[in-house]
């Protein structure tokens, strides 16, 4: 008995270290979430349709994979929905990146970024973060399905690719196309008000991921 208590208390111990600090994801401009990027490091995305695996080099981007890094660092993209993803009339990219919570999804809205230089290609498998225009790049990232070099000119600065796992990414669920009001997918500002509720209630077939942690 005194042994399964120990074991038990000590995978209690070790969850309790994997899960980051939700209450950090509250404040944008705190110091957990305004850190450095390492030169190149690795992430994990356990989804509901498998895990893949991204590497970033931040010499690419380095202020989005700054970005990039404090995010997943404290669990921003867990239980976050692939929300727009696209693969008719040819494959284009999966988007996501809005929290499922809408007091996270709120504090994060208008945390904007600089652009960086577009160094790299929007190939198949590159990172890139979404935008509404120029220096508003915020959580929203899409991962190119085919080559969409065609955004390199529109400033989409590539800081990532997927390194593990591009069949996992291919199968993500893409079914509801475009978002609304152009398609008949998920309305951002929906997602955003009254996040993961609607997507659950409107949507429930969407792949997301479950975690996403930086790799040792």
């Amino acid at each position: 008995m005194k042994v399964s208590i120990a074991l038990a208390l000590t995978a209690l111990v070790v969850a309790c270290q994997d899960k980051p600090d939700y209450k950090v994801l509250l404040d944008p401009t705190g110091a957990a979430v305004n850190q450095k990027a390492p030169d190149t490091f690795q992430a994990k995305f356990a989804t509901s349709k498998g895990d893949f695996v991204v590497k970033v080099t931040r010499e690419w981007a380095p202020l989005g994979a700054d970005r990039f890094y404090n995010l997943v660092k404290n669990g921003f993209y867990d239980e976050v929905r692939f929300f727009r993803v696209i693969q008719k009339p040819q494959p284009f990219m999966a988007q996501f990146g809005i929290s499922g919570d809408p007091k996270v999804a709120a504090a994060w809205r208008e945390a904007n970024i600089q652009d960086d230089p577009v160094k790299q290609a929007n190939k198949r498998g590159m990172i890139s973060f979404a935008t509404r225009g120029p220096n508003t790049r915020t959580t929203q990232i899409f991962i190119n399905y085919g080559d969409n070099s065609r955004l390199d000119g529109m400033g989409f600065s590539p800081f990532a690719s997927v390194v593990e796992g591009i069949d996992v990414v291919d199968k993500l669920y893409a079914e509801y196309g475009e978002g609304a009001p152009r398609g008949k997918g998920p309305d951002q500002g929906r997602l955003q008000s009254e996040g993961n509720d609607y997507l659950k209630k409107d949507f429930d077939k969407l792949d997301y991921v479950k975690t996403a942690r930086i790799m040792p």
